[in-house]
């Protein structure tokens, strides 16, 4: 009962803390109040913030000190929280952005999370304003049993005003909202992000329990980009510096953005340590002609000048087409199968990689109240049979070697009795 409680408390103190900044801003600021999913409430707050001081003319603070008179573009956002009834342990946190057409894959990834967690999740879903009521349709519909393992709070995309069409356009839209999550969810201290792309195999539990592995100047965990350097993207093409020997991924991230917040970062600008907010923009201004993947060449760059804040994690927990395309080199999914699925490339809508396709296939249509391994499991490892000519089809036991397991474990305390 008291690890219920516990649990309940932590989302329960978010929703509040985000609530009275809202219902504060009602006095001080520019707000209005527009039409909700579901006959609620968002407020919207219309006024952008003051624009704050040059980085190099910025007088330096501690991580915890902010001037009075700044007011950042990142405090105001569309509040729409949703309370669901958590019912274990403490609360995990997890993030995705969705821009255009990625309704649908955003939420198939969230289905394969709330499915096989097994602590209840806090989820931060940041998507263009056309968006937000098919999200709340869609997650209102999960049934009941499914809806009381998670909250959710619905969010605008949301870049510094003074160089919004910059970061937008970075890469993919929206890709670089990933960089400002610590300074948007302030009162998040740990958080993981996976792009809409991503399939659980594994519970987020796995991934989360990571955080006690942190030692103590570790702030976030990522898989490398590839495991061989000689055909490794970064090793082979990149223009700037990049983590390790291969770079990192940044589809999957385990962040304590406690410590990101208050670390100063070393880096190629400046003798001195800058804080997250402080590096971001001098680094884009810096490397964007030579640039290929934005957002994540700049956390290449950052992890590169401190690759002690850095736990790289096998590729089991990133695995990729890249893994398998040409044959396969995960050696950790070999062993141990896949943890998180990341069809990155599209692979999930064309017909180039039928076994990715067939994973989320069987994810999107899986039906809640069915039985996960009659309704899921079965149908999937007979169409992965049916895969086996292309190269990752090849390996299509490690597609399924976790998620079976996984979904053994959500049978069981499906058969749990109530309030286990």
């Amino acid at each position: 009962m008291r690890r219920y409680i516990r649990a309940f408390l932590v989302c329960m103190l978010f929703a509040v803390f985000s609530a009275l900044y809202v219902y504060s801003k009602l006095f001080y600021s520019d707000l209005s109040v527009v039409g909700g999913g579901l006959g609620e409430k968002t407020f919207l707050h219309r006024a952008a913030a003051s624009k704050r001081s040059d980085i190099g003319q910025e007088t330096r603070r501690g991580p915890d000190e902010t001037d009075p008179g700044d007011q950042l573009w990142y405090t105001g956002y569309i509040l729409r929280k949703a309370e669901g009834r958590v019912r274990t342990a403490a609360a995990m946190h997890l993030a995705v952005v969705a821009c255009g057409q990625r309704l649908q894959e955003t939420l198939t990834m969230l289905k394969s999370a709330v499915m096989l967690s097994i602590n209840p999740l806090c989820l931060h879903i940041f998507a263009e304003d056309q968006l937000h009521a098919s999200f709340i349709e869609a997650l209102e519909s999960w049934p009941g049993s499914f809806r009381s393992r998670f909250n959710y709070t619905l969010y605008p995309i949301t870049f510094p005003r003074e160089n919004a069409g910059e970061w937008k356009k970075l890469f993919k839209p929206c890709a670089s909202q990933r960089l400002f999550l610590p300074l948007i969810l302030k009162e998040v201290d740990s958080l993981v992000y996976v792009d809409s792309d991503i399939l659980f195999l594994q519970p987020v539990d796995a991934l989360w329990s990571l955080l006690a592995h942190f030692n103590a100047t570790q702030l976030a965990a990522m898989a490398p980009e590839h495991e061989e350097p000689r055909i490794a993207w970064y090793s082979r093409f990149a223009r700037h510096p990049y983590y390790g020997r291969t770079g990192i991924n940044s589809g999957v991230m385990l962040m304590n953005m406690t410590r990101i917040r208050a670390t100063y970062f070393k880096n190629d600008m400046t003798s001195v340590g800058l804080r997250w907010e402080e590096l971001l923009m001098p680094l884009l201004q810096k490397y964007k002609l030579n640039m290929t993947w934005g957002d994540q060449d700049l956390l290449n760059i950052i992890f590169h000048h401190n690759p002690e804040c850095l736990l790289e994690v096998p590729c089991h927990w990133n695995y990729r087409p890249d893994h398998c395309i040409y044959g396969s080199n995960c050696g950790s999914a070999e062993e141990e199968g896949i943890f998180i699925l990341h069809g990155n490339r599209g692979v999930y809508h064309d017909l180039k990689q039928p076994a990715f396709r067939a994973v989320y296939d069987a994810i999107r249509q899986y039906s809640f109240r069915e039985d996960p391994v009659s309704s899921l499991l079965v149908p999937l490892e007979e169409e992965l049979l049916k895969t086996t000519r292309s190269y990752c089809g090849k390996s299509h036991v490690l597609f399924t070697k976790r998620l079976a397991h996984s979904l053994a474990n959500v049978n069981r305390d499906a058969q749990r009795p109530h309030g286990w």
